[in-house]
């Protein structure tokens, strides 16, 4: 076995483990975050933006932390763990102190922003570890695990916490124990190095943007796709959970639409998107992606059922599991291999951007419109950010 093949089996052997504490920590913001906070806490709208802007402020903080790890010299392994440590420190915070509204508010957000202040370090690790030619496929199969942890917890803990009423603080010692792991195995991996700057420069790699007309042009369509994706997905639990939207749902049903119906599909349909990702052309792939978020977002919003929920989380499901592909690996593809890091920092800023924006959006749009019309201007977000890349798909399609 020559090195390279031993950093990569390695890399994916702990990556496998890895998975079942990352699945388990997902259902945080999909799912429990915002039940507690709206069926058990009652917490306001301000409240409820936030947490669903933690892990966005996270990623639009990443680039930041990029450039520290890059001009301190640590290594991606050990930046990444010290967040998820951070996170766990967050939920155990939660755990110690239940039944308290405003210091769940303050500790979701940190722990959901240390969560994903750390994510475009693992592009860089992917991109050293896995050659081009399989990084797709082993990046899907690990995530069916991490989708099927996470489909089956969320499906568990639901009908758990339904039994146990108002005790939330064992499900938060869990997330906090989830974490640890995580940090663990990152440890475990082969270190990978960024870049090494000889001083801090916070906004360097925006210059990115400027020199690479690709990158800036994919960016600005992701921009329009994630702000209406995200606009409605803030809305997901609170649709079905508020009463005044015609649900009302308890944890059971909830933890069922928003994560085990999704997670399910993702489980099945992420690995076939991962052999898709390393064949396809990206443009053609990322306008496929885009019509499942198109239609999941209309069906879920727009067909007032249970059966028009599960419908709609199923397509949103195929479209997450595509995206999450593409989202994780489109900077190994277009960037230089020692910049990954750098051009995913930029990418998941404007990620946290986004979102920002659509968390204190989303509830006061939905009160004064109605969640079926934002449903539509997401949708409609989707179709123009699609629109955006019919020039580069004519000209591949050309070539081909």
């Amino acid at each position: 076995m020559n090195e390279t093949e031993r950093h990569w089996k390695r890399t994916f052997s702990l990556d496998l483990l890895r998975a079942i504490p990352m699945g388990i920590s997902e259902t945080v913001a999909s799912t429990f975050a915002m039940f507690v906070a709206v069926a058990l806490l009652d917490v306001g709208s301000l409240s409820k933006s936030a947490i669903i802007g933690g892990p966005a402020l996270g990623m639009l903080l990443s680039m930041f932390s990029v450039a520290l790890v890059r001009r301190i010299g640590l290594s991606a392994n050990v930046a990444a763990a010290i967040g998820w440590t951070g996170a766990a420190l967050g939920y155990g915070c939660i755990a110690l102190s239940p039944q308290h509204d405003q210091l769940f508010v303050v500790c979701i957000v940190f722990a959901t922003l240390s969560h994903t202040v750390v994510l475009p370090l693992q592009a860089q690790i992917y991109r050293q570890h896995y050659s081009d030619r399989v990084r797709g496929r082993l990046f899907s199969t690990v995530g069916m695990i991490r989708s099927a942890a996470a489909a089956g917890f969320g499906f568990f803990a639901g009908a758990w916490l339904l039994r146990q009423g108002a005790d939330y603080a064992p499900l938060f010692w869990v997330f906090c124990a989830a974490n640890l792991l995580q940090a663990a195995f990152t440890l475990g991996m082969d270190r990978v190095y960024l870049r090494k700057s000889q001083k801090l420069s916070l906004l360097s790699a925006f210059a990115h943007l400027k020199e690479d007309k690709v990158f800036r042009k994919l960016i600005s369509s992701w921009m329009v796709l994630g702000f209406g994706n995200l606009l409605c997905m803030a809305l997901f639990v609170e649709y079905i959970t508020n009463p005044e939207y015609g649900f009302g749902y308890g944890a059971e049903n909830v933890s069922l639409i928003t994560t085990t119906v999704p997670m399910s599909i993702f489980i099945v349909s992420i690995v076939i998107w991962g052999a898709i990702y390393d064949k396809m052309e990206f443009y053609r792939l990322r306008v496929l992606v885009n019509v499942f978020f198109f239609a999941g977002l209309l069906v879920y919003f727009l067909v007032p059922s249970f059966l028009g929920l599960c419908i709609g989380m199923a397509l949103h499901g195929v479209g997450k599991s595509g995206g999450t592909v593409l989202w994780s690996l489109w900077t190994t593809r277009f960037a230089p291999a020692d910049r990954v890091s750098e051009y995913m920092s930029v990418h998941t800023f404007f990620t946290g951007v986004r979102g920002m924006i659509a968390a204190f959006l989303a509830f006061s749009m939905a009160r004064s419109l109605g969640p079926g019309t934002v449903a539509i201007i997401g949708a409609s977000c989707i179709l123009i950010a699609s629109l955006m890349l019919l020039p580069e798909l004519k000209a591949n399609w050309k070539k081909a």
